[in-house]
């Protein structure tokens, strides 16, 4: 397993899931944010992130690497698309999806930065609450362009693997997992032109055997727009990011914005 893509933690899934008191976990989510889970009330260390680069002058794949790689700095954002402030503070319009896709992900995001975070945000849930190999497979197959990380490194895949061979061993074992996946707020780490972005999203991950746990897991991904959708660009996956507890001061500085769904997703192109 390469080691900028840690996997869930076996043991905290399973003792999670398997014990009668558990109310929440701490997992290691690959290449994004670890963080507490929803149901705790301690601060995590504050994280600071770059602003939302627009490289489209200069363009190129050394550029989109240095981006995708940068290390989180003090700069304030800028560039990425528009947020709005609300009761909750910043808030990121992300549109909603108009139609079915390849793999049955949900698709007809428009080509915008707002468009691929919400379109990696389907991507996700697609994965996380099938919990199959299969269904890990199928959508790498249709929604990584030539050049992206194999279904094998994919973060996605590992936390799956992860996460079966965790549940796998707890008492519940013969009761399939019930997993629902909720999005709590996105970012735009940088953006290249209108067809290339780093996106990032947050999201609820709760998962029920002989009890309920949930948890929130921080997830990056280089996008790009081809063939008329967002899919997954080439390119060595972002890293981690520091841990942050969603919706606080924190999570605000390390530039993540809460998510607000609009009715605003067209659809651009065909599958």
């Amino acid at each position: 397993m390469p080691a900028s893509t840690p996997a869930w933690s076996r043991r905290r899934i399973g003792t999670a899931l398997a014990a009668a008191c558990v109310t929440a976990l701490l997992l290691v989510a690959g290449l994004g944010y670890a963080l507490w889970g929803i149901v705790t009330d301690g601060r995590g260390p504050v994280a600071v992130r770059s602003g939302a680069v627009d490289a489209g002058a200069t363009g190129g794949s050394s550029v989109r690497d240095r981006i995708a790689a940068t290390p989180l700095t003090a700069r304030p954002p800028v560039g990425g698309p528009p947020v709005s402030q609300g009761l909750d503070g910043a808030a990121l319009a992300v549109p909603s999806p108009t139609r079915l896709g390849p793999a049955g992900v949900p698709t007809g995001y428009p080509r915008t930065p707002a468009g691929a975070v919400g379109q990696l945000a389907a991507i996700d849930a697609t994965v996380l609450t099938a919990m199959t190999a299969e269904t890990v497979s199928r959508v790498h197959a249709r929604w990584a362009l030539a050049g992206a990380p194999a279904s094998t490194d994919w973060v996605m895949s590992v936390n799956v693997e992860d996460f079966l061979a965790a549940t796998a061993t707890s008492s519940a074992a013969e009761r399939p997992a019930t997993v629902t996946v909720t999005p709590l707020a996105g970012q735009v780490r940088g953006i290249d032109g209108p067809d290339w972005t780093v996106a990032c999203v947050l999201l609820r991950v709760e998962a029920t055997l002989a009890t309920t746990a949930a948890v929130t897991d921080g997830h990056c991904e280089r996008m790009a727009w081809a063939d008329g959708r967002w899919q997954i660009a080439p390119g060595a996956q972002p890293p981690r990011m520091p841990s942050v507890v969603p919706r606080t001061r924190a999570a605000a500085q390390a530039g993540w914005r809460d998510w607000v769904t609009t009715d605003a997703g067209a659809s651009d192109g065909s599958d």
